[in-house]
């Protein structure tokens, strides 16, 4: 039988910001990462500017920026019948010190945070351990059951286990969180097209008729998102891969005869879900980011917002775990700060789902038609300061949540 103060289960963002906050703080962490590495393509790569300060705050500011990247600070659209391109939002209006989004490879951003946490003496990574099952004992969670990769299998007690393993988490089972899922219309393919000379930069919405892309450019190339109907993706690719890139260049002219897609196996889905539990704790139990909330990928904030969970866990739970006297009501005070953050950020999600999305794959909206422009739209179009509104909700979701003073460096 293993112990440590807190476990947290699962290696992404939230789970390697809390890990390293929590170690920064002298508290004991265990951080179990069932796969081998990082390296998954598609996940979500977007820095936004709360987490860049964050990273400031941690000293780490130099470090990330050695990392390769390009950043966003314009949001476009095509509009009108020419497809001339306009700005629906502009961070670099917003007065900030990162007023942009900053696009890197999730595994570099992992690695950085796992590689830092390594020269904290109470930081413990275990990569290709995957947590199986909770022990419960007294009425509370007690800590975990794993399992490695080469089979052997054990206890990890604890007296905090923090569930950041996302939406697909074993403790979303567990009937007393009450799970709680919202209506989607839509799924997205995700894939790469090659990035030339003179092409559009930042990020880029296609919208005409039944057809919804999002490019984001990535200097070399654009990761593209390709919004389609819900349970539709089979029938696509049924299809060659030939029809797929002919109806691509269709949907956006300015591609030209430049070579996309070579297989459907370059083509990735992402099934998206929204939903959230309405309680995110039991005794010797916390759940953040996906585990708690499963985001749209409407706006790129599923990242940002899970970070900011794990900032505001380890502010609430760093001090009585380090003196030994957690209580129930630290954990809850966990949800109650992030609990309207996130149903705000949902309901602006559920907003566009209805408004934007579903229209747009219905065809009842067609950014070349400008009679059938959505209303925030036509808004933002005439009322030129409210650009810098959609840049605020992305670059803070509702508000930034600060780190426990004992995890900061001086800069």
């Amino acid at each position: 039988m293993e112990r440590t103060t807190c476990v947290v289960v699962g290696g992404g963002p939230a789970g390697m910001v809390l890990g390293l906050l929590l170690a920064r703080a002298g508290v004991e962490v265990t951080v179990l990462e069932k796969h081998g590495d990082f390296l998954r393509d598609f996940r979500g790569d977007t820095v936004h500017p709360t987490t860049l300060q964050l990273l400031d705050d941690l000293g780490l500011a130099d470090r990330f920026a050695r990392i390769p990247q390009s950043r966003i600070s314009k949001i476009q659209l095509p509009l009108g019948p020419d497809g001339e391109l306009f700005t629906m939002g502009d961070f670099s209006l917003l007065p900030i010190k990162h007023n942009y989004v900053a696009m890197v490879p999730q595994w570099d951003l992992l690695d950085m945070l796992a590689d830092e946490g390594k020269s904290e003496p109470g930081f413990t990574l275990r990569m290709n351990t995957e947590a199986t099952e909770l022990i419960r004992e007294g009425g509370r969670v007690r800590g975990v059951r794993y399992r490695t990769d080469s089979g052997q299998t054990g206890e990890l007690r604890a007296t905090i286990t923090v569930a950041c393993d996302g939406r697909k988490s074993f403790v979303r089972d567990m009937p007393e969180l009450g799970l709680r899922d919202f209506p989607t219309p839509m799924d997205v393919r995700w894939f790469r097209v090659p990035r030339q000379e003179g092409d559009p930069e930042g990020l880029v919405g296609m919208l005409r008729k039944r057809a919804f892309q999002v490019l984001i450019d990535r200097r070399d190339y654009f990761q593209v998102a390709s919004i389609i109907h819900k349970g539709s993706d089979a029938e696509g690719r049924s299809r060659p891969i030939e029809d797929f890139n002919a109806q691509l260049k269709r949907e956006i002219p300015w591609l030209g005869d430049r070579e996309l897609v070579r297989s459907w196996d370059d083509v990735k889905l992402l099934h998206v879900t929204l939903d959230r539990l309405r309680k995110w704790h039991v005794p010797g139990l916390l759940c953040i980011g996906d585990a708690a909330h499963a985001m749209s990928p409407v706006g790129g904030i599923g990242i940002n917002l899970a970070v900011q969970d794990a900032v505001a866990a380890a502010r609430h739970l760093a001090t009585p775990l380090r003196e030994g006297r957690l209580r129930r009501e630290h954990v809850a005070a966990v949800q109650r700060r992030r609990w309207l953050t996130t149903v705000l950020i949902q309901g602006f999600q559920r907003m566009i789902h209805e408004n934007v999305v579903g229209p747009a794959l219905r065809g009842e909206i067609d950014l070349g038609d400008s009679a059938r422009l959505p209303l925030p739209v036509r808004a933002v179009s005439r009322l030129p300061f409210l650009r810098r509104f959609p840049p605020y909700l992305l670059a803070y979701g509702a508000i930034r949540e600060k780190p426990p003073k004992e995890a900061l460096r001086d800069q």
